[in-house]
């Protein structure tokens, strides 16, 4: 598609800002029982969170049951878990509380309770899924972030891993938006530090990769361009003081949008690599690992000299207006890191090896699993070209 064409699909209600999780229940629910999906961990029932999230689905006429198993990376045995308790409690919809793996779990959820078959797998793409079409519509669901990193609360797709074959793969339907979609910044403020910088790296690089993709165009570099500015001025306060509100808004604000360059433009194949990393080491946070990529994965292309102005372009928005060489774009990405304190990640401490044989592992993995990415790349690579970039990451 040509940069002056586009294609998109929203359909999403969102309630962006500090105190819209308290207008909840203000709006029309696609339903009168819910399941109401958390996280594994403590955060969200500590910081009030689910108690008042509940208050609201009450107030709105709502019933609810409770799925609090989702972990960090998304298994498909949770999954297809909490796909069941929906048939069995007979659930109108689906609501997501909490950060991008709830989102990503929750999401899949609604898509797989209403098919005829419970194994995931039968509607999923990559080497070993059966890409079956899907034979019902999915559940309605509802979306409140507790993060800011994945935009997941306004695409169609989730990123669900099947641990014994090591596969991270997307999975989606074009009617899999949600109906409402709550990003309240107050909901964030007690995200630690070194999440808050994972998170923001994650944002960063959808509109990142969106903007130098195949697939960009008008509209998405204008969310893009503004969404890099907002994480560039932004994030390392957010880091500093979790508390500043302002710095939370304008994450936040990049996080949404770039779930917005996902669903207009596409990502890269930064992505599909990170995927492939995190699906051999699932303790590996998403966010941190993109960040050990970056460098030289922007790098990689600021040599080759494909996407020249857009990398120019980026520098400028990260805070360098005086930029003329792709390679400052690598030059600030480091500054960020560096304010943000995650400048010292190290593969070797997620249980990586630095070997040139798991490197093209990984590469024939990301290839393999998210091919569809890597076609929204600047230009061709091959399967050494990637396992370079994975080289040049590692310490």
């Amino acid at each position: 598609m040509p940069l002056d064409s586009f294609s998109l699909y929203a359909p999403t209600r969102v309630l962006f800002g500090p105190g819209q999780l308290a207008h909840l229940h203000e709006q029309t629910m696609p339903g009168k029982t819910a399941m109401l999906v958390i996280s594994n961990g403590r955060s969200t029932r500590a910081n009030g969170y689910l108690d008042r999230t509940a208050h609201e689905l009450t107030q709105a006429g709502v019933k609810t049951v409770l799925f609090d198993r989702v972990g960090a990376n998304p298994t498909k045995q949770i999954v297809e878990e909490g796909a069941e308790l929906a048939r069995k409690c007979q659930v109108d919809f689906v609501v997501a509380l909490g950060g991008g793996s709830v989102m990503d779990a929750a999401k899949v959820m609604a898509l797989l309770a209403p098919q005829p078959s419970s194994d995931l797998w039968d509607y999923a793409t990559g080497s070993t899924g059966r890409h079956l079409p899907l034979k019902r519509p999915c559940l309605p669901w509802v979306a409140i972030t507790t993060t800011a990193g994945t935009g997941s609360e306004v695409d169609a797709i989730g990123v669900v891993s099947k641990l014994d074959t090591h596969e991270k793969i997307g999975i989606g339907s074009p009617d899999n938006f949600a109906r409402i979609a709550v990003v309240d910044p107050e909901l964030m403020l007690s995200v630690p530090p070194k999440f808050t910088a994972y998170q923001g790296f994650d944002a960063l690089f959808h509109n990142m990769e969106g903007y130098i993709s195949t697939k960009t165009n008008l509209f998405g570099q204008m969310v893009q361009l503004e969404a890099i500015k907002s994480i560039g001025a932004w994030l390392p306060a957010a880091v500093r003081d979790g508390a500043n509100l302002e710095a939370r808004t304008h994450v936040a604000y990049a996080n949404t949008m770039g779930g917005y360059s996902m669903v207009v433009s596409s990502n890269c194949s930064q992505h599909s690599m990170e995927h492939a990393m995190s699906a051999y080491h699932p303790e590996l946070p998403h966010g941190a690992g993109l960040t050990m990529l970056s460098l030289a994965y922007f790098g990689y292309w600021a040599e080759r000299h494909v996407c020249d102005e857009r990398m120019v372009a980026m520098a400028r928005a990260l805070g360098r207006p005086d930029a003329t060489r792709p390679e400052e774009l690598v030059d600030a990405l480091h500054d960020l890191q560096v304010a943000c304190g995650v400048d010292g990640l190290r593969m070797s401490d997620y249980g990586f090896a630095g070997t040139h044989e798991e490197a093209l592992l990984l590469a024939r993995t990301a290839r393999e699993t998210m091919a569809r990415l890597f076609m929204a790349d600047p230009a061709p690579t091959t399967d050494e070209d990637i396992a370079s970039i994975y080289m040049k990451s590692f310490r």
